[in-house]
């Protein structure tokens, strides 16, 4: 995989940021857990796709009534970030649940009961 360019790394950090303020102060959806956040995004370097990784604090029913929620919401994601961020082509966003603070979470708990069962 090639590295991404300053360029490339400057328009991910941009649509991030929005899409940060996207979701957590103008989307009404009921279905979007209001614990979710946006852990990275990659744009591709020609800006027609956008792989934004999201990640929800909450059971497995929230997560995915989440995705549903803003896969719902796409096109007027898509039209706010438009508005906002000045590019030449504005990507189109394919969610994906990122599980990997939970997963981070889990292994940190079972380490702790692996290391207090050693030190009784």
């Amino acid at each position: 995989m090639r590295k991404n360019s300053i360029k490339n790394t400057r328009v991910n950090g941009e649509v991030m940021r929005e899409l940060c303020n996207i979701i957590r102060g103008e989307i009404k959806d009921p279905r979007i857990h209001p614990m979710t956040s946006v852990v990275t995004v990659e744009v591709a370097p020609d800006l027609k796709t956008c792989k934004a990784y999201i990640s929800v604090l909450g059971d497995q029913k929230a997560q995915e009534d989440t995705l549903k929620g803003l896969e719902s919401a796409e096109g007027y994601i898509r039209s706010k970030l438009a508005k906002n961020i000045n590019l030449r082509n504005t990507p189109e966003i394919r969610f994906i649940l990122d599980q990997s603070i939970e997963y981070g979470v889990n292994m940190s708990r079972k380490i702790d009961e692996v290391n207090g069962r050693h030190m009784e």
